[in-house]
């Protein structure tokens, strides 16, 4: 076969394997979009509720909606149309705008009310309680309220549904106008709780679309009326789209700019398509090793493995501009492959570090990385020299680089340099005011202002629970903990009393011990003792006879039923909350109890003293900050381990004390130089920083290892500067445009490798050994 063909049928065959390859992993990889798998492994309890509440907890799968832009009596006709359907939704757990809910308790709960009411406890159903009940419903019957009060009338007389419906509504009630809630900007206000955890994106994204769409449903008649949805839910999708569609158009801007500068770089659009192959195939093996060893990736690790795959794009780069004239492709490779190959283990070795840090994303990244480098580096050195045209434009012959190369040789080289840097560097560092470690989860995600001030007037207006304190009360069970909620009852109504807190809410309040249970039980009179109390109640009142038989005949069944467990509980329509407010954990149970209105968290300290610790406040931010730090730590940890290893390989690639210093000081001092830029600009550093700056090394190791390269003529000297700036031009193209980015994450990780590519080039000139290559020219 001629050299010719066998250089296509080696093309078409590289290219069938990555489509399949492509075709394999799009059918079996999964790809997620729940944020927790970025997010640290819990050490300690606290931190391990932490990472639970994030996605599950009530508060964090809240949504607040507000209907607006019409009149009062149209917006709660329409709150009313809206919350029915919303609540035939599988979407959503709950839905409550402050109306009666008849569906509320279903009939297998319907005879348990009189042992969830407290109603009886002080005063007892007996014949005078009754007459003033029925009176009551006299009066009830004569007002607008008749039309609701009739169906529940003969089963509900002492109304002990709506006492409950009351009773399980948010502690600190909104303003009620025309049956329904309302702020007191005149909005119609919904609560609105979903099944799908708060940190899914995907999950909340489907929530929300329905919401929509229910909404657009419902609005007949109300054609000005506007939707406004707040939460933490809304926000984890408004911050994921804006992610996403921030880094596609950048990432599109750079491809182009990328793809034209190949093309002012090797005047060849074969070549061009055949340098992106290696990337390619990094790529596809990158995710297809993600999917043999987790089966899901998420779509994080997916965004940000092919930004780190961006130091791969420069293997490729150095083949290009490193063939030499009078050579083939693969005898060119052959001398530039102990570099390659030592910057390649490298990399690897720095991104090892993400896989030891336990976190599931970043050891997905750190698979998916260190295979696309090792994909990547040996197709450039065993596949891409076999399919590249025999014909090429020399880089040595490039105008103007030979007196570029010139011009950089002959730079002064001052060995005060470095420690003049360093100095300035620790000057920056030392001046720096902010906080050196950025803790806070929630400023990596920043929601725009104006979107939190108006989630916090709706959480105010609502009476919703905070998403940062949780009251927890611990016992051996569950009955443990209803028994201890009850105790502290009082004690949480004084805190309210003192303003320390603006309302709290326990397990308690909606499902009582089962002791409690049992006393209401016990309490209850018999059939015929009631039926007598009810007849003399009913003396001289319009009720016809027989009326209030189901009455009677529910409550002789609450007299022999079970007392109602959590489990049974959780299957009714409102079983969901109490679902989330027991949990078992490590042989004990909890009971997460929601703040509303936080004032002085230090008022819970003698609770917690007088229980010993089995009730206490749990400051959310202040466990995940503290989970940050740990991680962080563990993560510095993997990284020095990482450095040694690095050190070692470089001393091993050259064998040579000397030189390999040569490499890795301008490394060394371009990281210290980036951190202290950013700290002296008010930088506090993220995890994303680190995972900047580990980028940033394997880039400038590249050059510093090239730089230091001894060349064997002019020419050559001039492929390797032509090359290096090739990488420098194209790694700027890509992070000096995200650096720009309005979205924190985005803009850490540009601004970082920009300065880090800025600085590891210059350090790599003026730092490399002299006399390498003379008369460029």
């Amino acid at each position: 076969m001629s050299p010719r063909l066998l250089r296509w049928a080696l093309l078409i065959g590289w290219v069938i394997v990555l489509l399949a390859v492509a075709v394999y992993t799009g059918h079996t990889l999964k790809l997620s979009t729940d944020l927790r798998s970025f997010m640290p492994p819990a050490q300690t309890p606290d931190q391990k509720l932490l990472m639970e509440q994030i996605g599950e907890g009530p508060g964090s799968r809240l949504l607040l909606l507000a209907l607006s832009g019409d009149g009062e009596e149209q917006l709660a006709e329409l709150s009313r149309r809206f919350s029915a359907a919303l609540r035939q939704d599988a979407h959503f757990s709950q839905v409550v705008n402050g109306e009666f809910d008849a569906g509320l308790l279903d009939e297998a709960l319907l005879p348990y009310r009189y042992l969830l009411t407290p109603s009886f406890d002080a005063t007892p159903l007996d014949a005078a309680t009754l007459a003033d009940e029925l009176g009551q419903r006299v009066e009830d019957l004569g007002s607008p309220a008749a039309t609701l009060l009739k169906p529940i009338l003969p089963r509900d007389p002492t109304l002990e549904i709506m006492k409950l419906a009351e009773q399980w509504s948010p502690p600190k009630q909104p303003l009620l106008r025309d049956g329904v809630w309302f702020s007191p900007e005149g909005e119609a206000l919904l609560l609105v709780q979903t099944h799908a955890a708060g940190f899914d994106p995907a999950a909340q994204g489907e929530a929300i679309a329905a919401i929509e769409s229910t909404f657009a449903a419902n609005k007949a008649g109300s054609a000005n009326a506007r939707l406004v949805i707040s939460g933490p839910g809304y926000f984890s999708v408004l911050v994921n789209a804006s992610t996403r569609g921030e880094s596609e158009w950048l990432g599109r801007i750079s491809t182009v700019g990328f793809i034209i500068l190949l093309l002012l770089a090797y005047r060849s659009v074969a070549v061009l398509g055949l340098a992106a192959l290696p990337i390619a195939s990094g790529a596809l093996a990158g995710v297809a090793a993600i999917a043999v060893v987790f089966t899901e990736m998420h779509g994080i690790t997916l965004a940000f493995g092919f930004t780190l795959l961006g130091v791969a794009q420069e293997y490729p780069i150095r083949l290009l501009s490193h063939r030499r004239a009078g050579e083939t492709a693969l005898e060119s490779v052959r001398s530039l492959w102990p570099l390659l190959l030592t910057a390649i283990a490298s990399a690897c070795i720095a991104y090892l570090a993400f896989f030891a840090s336990g976190v599931t994303g970043l050891m997905q990244l750190a698979v998916f990385t260190i295979s696309g480098l090792l994909v990547a580096g040996f197709s450039t050195r065993y596949l891409l020299p076999r399919v590249l045209p025999p014909g090429f434009r020399d880089a040595a012959d490039t105008p103007g680089l030979g007196r570029i190369w010139n011009w950089l040789e002959g730079l002064p080289r001052p060995r005060w340099l470095p420690p003049a840097l360093l100095v300035i560097a620790a000057l920056m560092l030392w001046s720096a005011t902010t906080p050196f470690w950025q803790n806070d989860l929630a400023s990596l995600t920043p929601v725009p202002k104006d979107l939190m001030q108006r989630e916090g007037r709706l959480r105010a207006a609502l009476g919703a629970p905070d998403v940062r304190y949780l009251l927890i009360v611990e016992a051996a069970d569950a009955e443990g903990v209803l028994e201890l909620s009850e105790k502290i009852s009082p004690r949480i109504d004084a805190l309210v009393e003192q303003g320390a807190v603006n309302a709290a809410e326990l397990p308690s309040r909606y499902l009582p011990s089962l002791a409690t249970q049992r006393t209401r039980q016990a309490a209850l009179p018999d059939s015929p003792a009631l039926a007598a109390m009810l007849a003399d109640a009913s003396q001289g009142l319009p009720f016809r006879a027989g009326l209030f038989q189901p009455f009677l005949d529910d409550v002789e069944k609450a007299r022999t039923l079970e007392a109602l467990s959590p489990a049974e509980f959780a299957r009714s329509p409102i079983g969901a909350r109490i679902e989330a407010m027991l949990v078992q954990r490590d042989g004990h149970w909890l009971g997460l109890g929601t703040i509303i209105g936080m004032q002085d968290p230090a008022a819970f300290d003698a609770l917690a003293r007088e229980t010993d610790g089995a009730v206490r406040l749990l400051d959310l931010k202040g466990a995940s900050e503290s989970l940050v730090a740990s991680y962080r730590e563990r993560i510095l940890h993997a990284f020095a381990i990482a450095i040694v290893l690095l050190v070692i390989t470089v001393f091993i690639a050259f064998r040579d004390i000397h030189r390999a210093w040569h490499v890795l000081a301008p490394m060394t001092l371009a990281t210290i130089l980036v951190l202290a830029v950013l700290r002296a600009g008010g930088t506090s550093l993220s995890l994303f920083h680190l995972v900047a700056l580990t980028l940033a090394a394997g880039l400038g190791l590249h050059y510093a290892l090239f730089f230091e390269r001894t060349t064997p003529d002019a020419a050559e000297a001039r492929r390797t500067l032509h090359a290096t700036l090739v990488c420098v031009i194209s790694a700027l193209l890509v992070f000096a445009l995200l650096a720009w980015s309005s979205l924190p994450v985005l803009r850490a990780i540009g601004l970082t490798v920009s300065l880090g590519v800025g600085f590891h080039f210059c350090l790599s000139i003026l730092m490399a050994r002299k006399g390498r290559s003379r008369d460029a020219g």
